[in-house]
């Protein structure tokens, strides 16, 4: 069996999270949701009228990759960008109230900050509204977004570069981003978005299947597919780690040139999967740079994706929730490790 999943082991690692310190890069999104109840159809148009009881707005995107790692326990420095608009003032007092620094977030004048607003009624989502643009940052915008990436690098324990397609992380930027981490030393975890080759040099990478069929440009009928698409990416990356998240399915890790390793997750009840991604990078890179293996810390990762995806709406772990969730995790893990061991 590739390694002991030691349940005692993997709890110091989660309460280890305290003593990591991420840079996260990429796209920030406001989650905007309105809740309410549904009574009645319009006269106006067959369509359901919505009671709306409360409404509340939190970071999402590249933004919910540092909630998430507050939320487990770490510390965070954040470069994105916004524009000079309400939602962007909005994203920067959701960061301070996190006790992230704001001076990397960059604003931009005549850009708009991404919104997604969602609409709920009796926890079910009926419509999404997305205010953004996907165009790149202007030039100065660019030099000022690098700069700060440089001054948080040398604090950085690990990095996150969290690309949601909205234009912060150009092909170029992306370069530049990832030439000075990787000169500097700081471990590079990226979920990337429709390219590759700028993230050569990153120590893992993490897409979910539909991502990596893109990627690979292949689908996945079976698992000897599954094998294709991974090792195609590792060589497109240059021999870097790649995770593929498959939902209920767990994860494959393929971190050489031999067969992925299964990792399965818990049965377990959703209610929502957005942001599960989110947590699931979070928790890897932590995971990695508190000292844990790659199969510990997808793990530790199924756990905290699991408490996220039983939550409504863009929702974070705990460490205590992690903790409470590893047993089921590990056990899961271990059944499938020694599935892969027989088949072998």
């Amino acid at each position: 069996m590739p390694g002991r999943i030691d349940a005692r082991r993997l709890a110091r690692l989660v309460t280890s999270f305290r003593r990591v310190r991420l840079l996260v890069v990429g796209d920030v999104v406001l989650d905007e949701y309105l809740w309410g109840d549904v009574e009645r159809v319009s006269p106006e148009a067959p369509v359901p009228v919505v009671h709306v009881q409360r409404e509340s707005q939190v970071l999402g995107g590249a933004g919910n990759v540092v909630r998430n790692a507050i939320a487990l326990g770490a510390s965070c420095d954040f470069c994105s960008a916004v524009g000079e608009d309400r939602a962007g003032e909005r994203v920067l007092e959701e960061l301070a109230a996190l006790g992230v620094e704001t001076e990397g977030v960059v604003r931009v004048a005549g850009r708009p900050t991404t919104r997604k607003t969602r609409l709920l009624a009796r926890s079910q989502q009926l419509v999404r509204f997305d205010r953004e643009t996907v165009e790149p940052l202007p030039p100065r915008a660019v030099r000022s977004l690098v700069a700060a990436i440089e001054r948080c690098t040398a604090k950085a324990d690990g990095a996150i570069v969290e690309d949601y397609g909205k234009g912060t992380l150009a092909p170029g930027v992306v370069k530049s981003v990832m030439r000075r981490l990787v000169a500097a030393g700081v471990p590079v975890a990226v979920d990337p978005k429709d390219e590759l080759a700028p993230y050569r040099g990153a120590a893992l990478v993490k897409p979910n299947l539909r991502e990596a069929e893109v990627l690979a440009g292949m689908r996945v009928r079976s698992d000897a597919d599954l094998e294709r698409v991974g090792q195609r990416l590792r060589r497109r990356l240059g021999g870097a780690t790649v995770v593929v998240t498959r939902g209920a399915d767990g994860m494959a890790l393929f971190a050489d040139d031999g067969p992925a390793l299964r990792v399965a997750t818990p049965r377990r009840e959703v209610f929502d999967v957005q942001g599960a991604g989110d947590t699931t990078i979070a928790a890897l890179a932590l995971a990695l740079r508190a000292g844990g293996t790659l199969l510990e810390a997808a793990v530790v990762a199924n756990a905290a994706a699991g408490v996220v995806v039983a939550k409504v709406g863009t929702a974070t772990a705990s460490p205590e929730e992690v903790l409470a969730a590893l047993p089921a995790a590990a056990d899961a893990a271990r059944v499938s490790l020694r599935r892969e061991e027989e088949r072998a």
